[in-house]
């Protein structure tokens, strides 16, 4: 029976932050707006870019330049995406042993799936199967449409599958989805957050990821 690890990508797989802010203050700074900190983009992230903006710019969503705010930033971020992004340590080396131990990878992220599939096809080319971002008409996490859809490609069952991601989530997508879930506490998430949103497995670095599925 075919086993399967799905990942989050921002916090999880990939340090992002600080091209998210730098594109968040861009857009921001066009329209005359004052720039937001690294940790208030942190807090910001992990509900896809509509969110980031909306939680960005004065007054949300209603702000009359929140559709150009988040335009500006898209196309920003899709020439400055690699500027300052980084795997985490020991993520390329995991990604490797799954492979070898058999399991098929994909990558399920709130992330427009534009950048998300250019992000995963540059950092790790052949390890990663499928990787799926935020479109229109489908559901995003927490709900667990996506992740699904992963799993039916890969040919995978909820039984052999774990969702690994690094915010609460990621957590509720687990839930929804019928998987098991490992937290990260690497990412944008503290161990304490984590702990407090549900998370009932939690490491610290890659390798434990491993040691739990092999």
């Amino acid at each position: 029976m075919t086993k399967g690890a799905i990942f989050d990508l921002d916090g999880t797989l990939l340090y992002t932050l600080e091209d998210l802010k730098d594109s968040v203050n861009y857009a921001l700074s066009q329209f005359g707006y004052k720039m937001r900190t690294l940790d208030e983009i942190r807090n910001f992230v992990g509900n896809g870019v509509g969110l980031l903006i909306e939680r960005s710019i004065p007054d949300g969503a209603d702000n009359p330049d929140f559709s150009e705010c988040l335009r500006c930033f898209k196309e920003h971020y899709e020439k400055n995406m690699y500027n300052k992004t980084k795997l985490f340590a020991g993520i390329d080396e995991m990604l490797t042993s799954l492979k070898s131990h058999g399991y098929k990878i994909g990558v399920v992220s709130n992330k427009f799936d534009l950048a998300v599939k250019e992000l995963c096809k540059k950092y790790f080319a052949e390890k990663i199967e499928i990787a799926i971002g935020e479109s229109n008409g489908v559901r995003k996490k927490p709900a667990p449409d996506s992740v699904l859809k992963v799993m039916k490609i890969l040919g995978c069952t909820p039984e052999k599958t774990y969702y690994i991601g690094d915010s609460e989530v990621d957590i509720e997508t687990a839930k929804n989805a019928g998987l098991k879930c490992i937290s990260v506490s690497w990412g944008y998430k503290d161990r304490d957050f984590l702990k407090k949103h549900g998370a009932k497995i939690i490491v610290d670095k890659p390798q434990e990821i491993l040691d739990i599925l092999k």
